[in-house]
């Protein structure tokens, strides 16, 4: 690779390497596992630089490449082997209290990979349903489709007693 290509790697991935850890923490739910997958991308976004970074979505490429990578990984027999308790794993940051990302966490663990992965890239990485499409190789159409049905499935979960405020009031007082 070129210098000065390598230098163009090197700042994307200084940038965007946090959010790229989130969304893979929010796709498998395991810190561990979501530092595979946002390391794995990034090996083979460094072997296709320059193919990417020619793309006129260069973020919706990579995302495309870290949902791809945590599918993958997912289909492997070893992925399943948990070899620590879950509460001692450290999670990152995320802009919200601590009862509230635990709860969206969980419930969106419980959702199918493709509304988890649609919900994850539109909400958390900020991309709009256009960009999303193109990271999931899917139509707009699906991608709307996937999130409505992933925000249906989600709204019961967390308004269940005890997990966070929805902010609806149902006349309690």
């Amino acid at each position: 690779m070129r210098a000065d290509a390598e230098s163009d790697y090197v700042d994307y991935v200084k940038a965007r390497l946090p959010r790229l850890r989130q969304a893979a923490y929010l796709l498998c739910g395991d810190r561990h596992r979501a530092d595979d997958i946002a390391q794995s991308t990034l090996v083979a976004l460094y072997r296709h630089w320059g193919q990417a970074s020619a793309s006129h979505n260069l973020d919706g490429y990579v995302h495309r490449m870290l949902v791809h990578r945590f599918l993958d990984e997912k289909r492997l027999r070893w992925s399943r082997v948990v070899l620590t308790d879950r509460d001692e794993i450290d999670r990152p940051v995320v802009t919200m209290d601590v009862d509230g990302r635990t709860d969206v966490e969980a419930a969106l663990r419980r959702l199918p990979q493709g509304q988890r992965a649609v919900l994850v890239l539109r909400f958390l990485c900020d991309m709009s349903v256009e960009e999303t499409a193109a990271a999931l190789h899917c139509s707009t159409g699906n991608v709307k489709a996937q999130t409505s049905r992933g925000i249906a499935a989600l709204r019961p979960i967390l308004a269940a007693p005890g997990l966070i405020d929805t902010g609806v009031d149902h006349g309690r007082h």
